[in-house]
């Protein structure tokens, strides 16, 4: 039976296409725009990624396993080889969903995964790079989450997707409804404390996202999704008032993204490890 759910999981993502996001929101097509190649294997060990964010260059990543994972951060190259390890034996991986980082160098573990939307537990870790130890945690709970959890066809209060940018985290709900599928934007501050959040904007998307990130010169959000990534141009603003691109990727179950450039990303890919550049082809 799960080899069979498998099966069925992956040929719904290879028949994805952009129909539905360009018909609600006016995205326009991009998979003509850009090469999907692969670059590289992340080893065994890291075969759960489900977090990316840029290294030191942009030929080198940080990311991490999610839940029931050991609570570590590894640093890899394009081809999957992995140049070292953070340990953070001081924190618990309850459910590792995305990895955020700002421009100090300051890591945003997102420990936010919620699939049955019950968890009252939400946080994110803020890790100095430099002295793990020095980590602040930043709690949360959605304004707009009433019972835990809702009832099947309210369970939208599951973020796997975080982005950092200018002082503020951003978070993408996951909708798990098969009726309403709008995905929302919250907002929280990258200090620690104790914060209720409520939604800022929401946007239709039939595939569930499942990482975001914001390019280096800040104006444009990639959500990805099963199956696609969606583009917006943020340059006034974080929200969703000015869909760009939907492209259709189709690499299986893509859980992680990370920009390199203004318009080319690297995405990986959950069970099977594979590393993807996502690259926009010259006029």
């Amino acid at each position: 039976m799960q080899q069979l759910l498998w099966w069925a999981f992956t040929l719904r993502i290879a028949l994805c296409d952009c129909h539905n996001e360009r018909a609600n929101e006016g995205f326009k097509r991009g998979k003509s725009l850009y090469k999907v190649s692969q670059l590289g294997q992340l080893p065994e060990h890291i075969r759960e990624t489900s977090g990316l964010v840029l290294g030191k260059t942009p030929n080198t990543f940080w990311t991490h396993n999610d839940s029931g994972n050991p609570p570590e951060l590894y640093e890899v190259t394009q081809k999957g080889e992995v140049i070292s390890t953070l340990k953070l034996p001081h924190l618990k991986n309850t459910d590792w969903e995305d990895l955020a980082k700002d421009d100090r160098g300051n890591f945003y573990i997102a420990d936010i995964g919620n699939n049955q939307n019950r968890r009252q537990d939400l946080q994110i870790y803020k890790v100095n790079q430099q002295d793990a130890q020095l980590t602040e945690t930043i709690r949360l709970k959605y304004a707009d989450q009433k019972t835990y959890p809702p009832v099947p066809n309210d369970r939208n209060f599951d973020c796997e997707a975080v982005t950092w940018h200018q002082g503020s985290l951003y978070l993408f709900s996951k909708n798990r409804s098969k009726t309403n599928r709008f995905v929302k934007l919250y907002a929280v501050s990258d200090t620690a404390g104790n914060y209720e959040i409520a939604p800022r904007d929401s946007v239709y998307s039939k595939a569930m996202v499942t990482a975001a990130d914001i390019s280096p010169d800040g104006k444009t959000l990639a959500l990805l999704t099963y199956g696609k990534v969606l583009l917006f141009d943020i340059s006034e603003g974080v929200n969703f008032q000015k869909p760009l691109l939907c492209i259709k990727v189709a690499k299986g179950q893509t859980e992680a993204l990370a920009f390199v450039n203004a318009t080319d990303f690297v995405i990986t890919n959950e069970g099977k490890g594979k590393v993807y550049l996502v690259k926009k082809k010259k006029n």
